[in-house]
């Protein structure tokens, strides 16, 4: 039986199939090849009683996309809300969100709540100067007056989307105001940090139905902020922002960081790129800058969980079991030979 994991709870993986849901556990053969489920995923089942809503995962499918933060598989695009004010809108936080889109290769999309709170024109200009510019597709919303909120639907309809952002941007909002129906909960903005309190815990998929019958899904996602660039090479954070990457082939050396180096293109266009986007991108080479002292001067090596023969795939036992078992072998070898 194949199915969809639309939540993962509790180490509890809820599956949508063509026979209803069913509440999960996983296999241990996948636990030992330490597969990673995403919500999203398509799985195979086996179901333990076949008049119970309770099965067993022992496979699953290949993915189209994912993405690790938060793990979510199989999606069309990501919108990233932000909020303009209550939070304050925070650019950088905004630049790491796109970056993580374009190392993905999803579609992100810009939709910035709270707009009935702006009383600032300005940072709407800002925000559609730097971002309509390098062709993101934006979207304005209030979840409070449900201003843009037909428009967003327009983007949701026929497609699994993700919703991320930073706490209290008003995500849970935003759903509520697609259907009021969900009734997800929701926090005011903390007085003391002026920052938003977690509401959503886990990732879920939510059918989504509007007014004129068309569907959509949407996968609501827990606020982070803790998103880095400790996992890729310094010269890589260029590809991740479209007008870096358009004028650094024309660099003079292949290493170029953009930062002060000789015959540097971006330097020397410096004036074309909005200042908080480099200053982002300065941001991000310095984080992985201490992932290249990482890998440069530790060993990270790992052995493979599992190994491919003939098209199959086995779970290696690791080398810490597998010196247990020899001296085992060993013991019992010299026992038979002096018992004779």
């Amino acid at each position: 039986m194949k199915g969809q994991i639309f939540k993962i709870h509790s180490d509890f993986y809820y599956v949508n199939t063509h026979e209803g849901v069913f509440e999960c556990k996983v296999r241990e053969i996948l636990k030992k090849q330490r597969e990673q489920i995403f919500v999203g995923d398509f799985a195979e089942l086996e179901q333990g009683n076949s008049e119970s809503k309770q099965a067993f995962i022992s496979k699953i499918h290949p993915r189209k996309n994912f993405i690790l933060k938060p793990k979510v598989a199989n999606i069309d695009r990501v919108i990233i809300v932000s909020a303009i004010k209550e939070p304050d809108l925070n650019f950088e936080q905004l630049n790491r969100y796109l970056c993580f889109c374009e190392y993905y290769k999803i579609k992100p999309i810009l939709c910035f709540n709270k707009n009935d709170l702006c009383q600032n024109s300005d940072t709407v200009k800002k925000i559609r100067n730097i971002y309509e510019t390098l062709d993101y597709e934006t979207v304005f919303t209030s979840a409070l007056n449900k201003n843009g909120i037909n428009e967003l639907e327009n983007i949701l309809a026929g497609n699994t989307t993700v919703l991320c952002g930073a706490s209290g941007v008003g995500k849970s909002s935003i759903a509520n105001a697609l259907n009021s129906n969900l009734n997800l909960k929701t926090k005011p903005i903390s007085e003391k940090t002026g920052r938003g309190t977690h509401t959503t815990r886990h990732c879920e998929i939510i059918e989504l139905e509007f007014e004129d019958k068309k569907t959509a899904r949407i996968v609501d996602t827990p606020g982070f902020s803790h998103l880095k660039f400790d996992f890729l090479m310094p010269a890589e954070i260029g590809t991740l922002f479209p007008e870096i990457h358009e004028l650094e082939g024309s660099c003079k050396f292949k290493d170029c960081l953009h930062i002060s180096e000789t015959g540097c293109n971006i330097i020397e266009h410096k004036e074309n790129i909005e200042e908080s986007r480099y200053n982002s991108y300065l941001k991000f080479v310095e984080e992985a800058k201490e992932y290249k002292n990482k890998v440069t001067y530790s060993g990270t090596k790992t052995e493979s969980s599992s190994k491919i023969l003939h098209n199959k795939t086995y779970t290696k036992i690791s080398s810490k079991k597998r010196a247990a078992s020899r001296r085992k072998e060993n013991q019992d070898t010299h026992k038979g030979k002096y018992d004779e």
